[in-house]
């Protein structure tokens, strides 16, 4: 997939290029700011600077990275869905933002598929099962026997997220009642888990790989179908025992809804070319990441399928925030 993925992005940057080019002339002329609407050091935070560095040096415009965290990413997005839609504001988003959170909140001031306008995939990423050292757990099948035989419990970014919703997924599959404990942001439920409050927690690569890599919290398994790049001494869950068990949520850009189709197509050419580059393969994956190229058109059908898939599994775990 990661080569079809790379392929169809030389085609979308070939092809929207000239189609933006004519309508999108002299876009960027000013800064564009690109709004994460999580605390730094995540995934959304990480992929979103190594892009906007990129992009700033293409355009040779000032790129501008705002964390605006609160509320689920809430705070943030509304602040993007009413800026100007003129392509100088962006929202750095993925999976669990915009397809979550309408089914998870009650009173969204915005509507995340109604506000905005998809322009560009960057990339998929793994989450990851983590626990501590002196755990006694070093592979899921350990955990899944501590969870048979004792109260474990797992530690999430919040109700509702990505990882707490993993959690549940993880649950079910293996036949295991691990408790979930909410958090603000996952560096808080991660510093619990190295305290030795909660025994694992399901986050995403970025936010937990500097603490795989000198070894202070143990990877169990990563949730995507395949091994993650750069990670390949990590199994993933699927090969641990649940076949079919596939969780790779996607991180992309938005726009304000209105954003000039011209503008929306040139930023998507720009991001996509740089995706098939080497430079840029390289550093995702020093995340864990894989490049992952569409056209809105594209982004917007992947959106949709999100919106009913994670609209279930939120449904069906019964969370809700008023």
């Amino acid at each position: 997939m990661q080569i079809k993925h790379l392929l169809y992005a030389v085609g979308c940057a070939v092809a929207a290029l000239a189609a933006a080019s004519a309508g999108a002339q002299g876009y960027p002329d000013k800064t564009v700011r690109i709004v994460v609407p999580q605390a730094p050091g995540g995934a959304s935070d990480t992929l979103a600077r190594i892009m906007g560095q990129a992009l700033g040096e293409q355009w040779k415009q000032t790129v501008v990275i705002e964390n605006r965290a609160g509320a689920g990413g809430n705070i943030g997005m509304e602040a993007v869905a009413r800026a100007p839609a003129d392509g100088y504001t962006l929202l750095m988003s993925y999976v669990g933002n915009q397809a979550i959170n309408g089914a998870l909140y009650r009173n969204l001031p915005f509507d995340p598929k109604r506000d905005f306008a998809p322009v560009a995939t960057l990339a998929t990423l793994p989450f990851v099962a983590v626990t501590r050292p002196d755990a006694g757990i070093a592979t899921l099948v350990d955990l899944v026997a501590a969870a048979k035989r004792q109260k474990i419990n797992y530690g999430s970014a919040g109700n509702g997220s990505v990882n707490h919703l993993l959690g549940e997924m993880f649950n079910a599959a293996a036949h295991v009642s691990m408790t979930h404990v909410p958090y603000r942001g996952a560096a808080p439920a991660i510093q619990d888990l190295m305290g030795g409050q909660i025994q694992v927690v399901f986050t995403s690569m970025p936010s937990v790989k500097g603490f795989i890599d000198n070894r202070s919290l143990v990877p169990l398994a990563v949730t995507s179908a395949k091994r993650a790049p750069g990670y390949d001494t990590i199994p993933t869950i699927a090969e641990s025992g649940y076949p079919g068990f596939d969780v790779s949520p996607w991180f992309g850009l938005f726009a304000p809804a209105g954003t000039p189709p011209a503008v929306v197509n040139k930023i998507n050419a720009d991001v996509n070319a740089l995706l098939a580059t080497r430079a840029m393969i390289d550093k995702f994956a020093a995340q864990g990441a894989v490049p992952y190229a569409t056209s809105p058109q594209a982004f917007g059908k992947v959106l949709d399928e999100d919106i009913e898939k994670w609209g279930k599994v939120v449904r069906d775990s019964g969370a809700v925030v008023e």
